[in-house]
């Protein structure tokens, strides 16, 4: 497996020769609000450590703290349209990602738009006249800032509805992707929306990427009912949601690599195989495909570099996809997904420089 390494060799932007509207991405668009704060915090909301929640009753006055924090920081957030915005840095080409949400109508909205507008992604968000864009509290506990617990108040976000895809120029978008990728946390508020999707992916050939997303929304993806497994060609989450991932879909094993197989190989339409992918921190990544299991190194980076791990999952995503959709090897969308994620790493939220440096060795 190759080093996670990239090598800084110049700074001239440089534009991927993928199609117009490539990849398009279904989520919660949310404005995030990122503070630091000591354990005793998590356990005055009833927080866990690296983990997401959506806002409770109990969480009103957790907002109302962190925003009149002195050094509270807001910035673009929601995970799906995070990775949506790493994969468009690390593409270059205008309009080379797509992005569907539900939004207020506020200032907020504006600020998200205006700032994918710059990057170059093209997105179509929703209006809801009733409820403000939402918001995603992100609070960094941890000797090394290592932890983070996401507190998720969806506002708009919750108002989206899948006969918005039906607007000619949404669906249009749909058309256009080859790829799709879609985070669990749309499963609550329109899973109309994401078998819409499926479906045409399935018809057409096209591949669905999947994100678990957190523990509380695995019963979506183990729902037999439901059936949403049987569409998706990739699938990655952490240990701790494909353990739940596993217990609900009888498994039997808490052994990661066995989970990694087992999930690989549950039933799909067409006959693709799936690819499923466990990540653990900075432990190697675990990946399944074929009835093998993989694992891939990740490089580590300086603590004395970290900034602040909130859009570090994102980043990862929004790197392997940036690969995936040029149809290059998984070792290269791994090998990129961990260069974004260093990159962000080394500032508040899902930031990063104006140029990409990544190079493939």
């Amino acid at each position: 497996m190759a080093s996670a390494g990239s090598a800084a060799k110049n700074k001239t932007k440089k534009t991927a020769d993928v199609p117009e509207g490539v990849l398009l991405g279904l989520g919660n668009p949310l404005l995030d609000i990122i503070v630091y704060a000591e354990e005793r915090f998590l356990k005055k909301y009833n927080l866990e450590a690296d983990n997401a929640i959506i806002a409770k009753e109990e969480h009103t006055k957790l907002f109302k703290e962190i925003i009149e924090r002195k050094k509270t920081i807001f910035l673009n957030g929601g995970a799906t349209q995070n990775s949506i915005r790493v994969a468009q840095w690390l593409l270059g080409k205008p309009s080379a990602t797509s992005f569907i949400g539900c939004v207020g109508n506020d200032n907020m909205a504006d600020i998200l738009r205006e700032t994918a507008k710059v990057l170059g992604v093209n997105v179509q968000y929703q209006v809801n006249e009733f409820h403000n864009t939402g918001v995603c509290a992100a609070i960094i506990t941890g000797k090394d800032n290592e932890n983070r617990s996401l507190v998720t108040k969806l506002g708009a976000a919750h108002c989206f509805t899948a006969n918005f895809l039906d607007k000619p120029n949404v669906w249009e978008l749909v058309e256009k992707a080859q790829y799709y990728y879609i985070g669990g946390f749309v499963f609550p508020i329109s899973k109309d929306a994401i078998m819409k999707i499926a479906e045409h992916a399935v018809k057409n050939n096209k591949t669905l990427i999947m994100n678990l997303s957190a523990t509380f929304l695995c019963k979506y993806f183990s729902n037999s009912d439901l059936g949403i497994m049987q569409y998706v060609d990739v699938l990655i989450g952490n240990e701790g949601e494909f353990l739940t991932f596993a217990e609900q879909s009888g498994f039997n094993t808490e052994d990661v690599e066995e989970i990694a197989e087992k999930a690989a190989a549950l039933p799909m339409k067409g006959h693709r195989e799936r690819i499923v992918f466990i990540t653990h921190g900075k432990s190697p990544i675990v990946f399944a495909t074929g009835g093998k299991v993989f694992r891939a190194e990740i490089e580590p980076i300086d603590r004395k570099k970290i900034v602040d791990t909130n859009g570090c999952g994102d980043a990862f995503m929004g790197g392997f996809l940036a690969q995936l959709v040029q149809n290059k090897p998984i070792e290269e969308c791994i090998h990129c997904g961990n260069y974004a994620a260093r990159t962000v790493l080394q500032s508040y939220g899902c930031s990063f420089p104006e140029t990409p440096d990544y190079e493939w060795e």
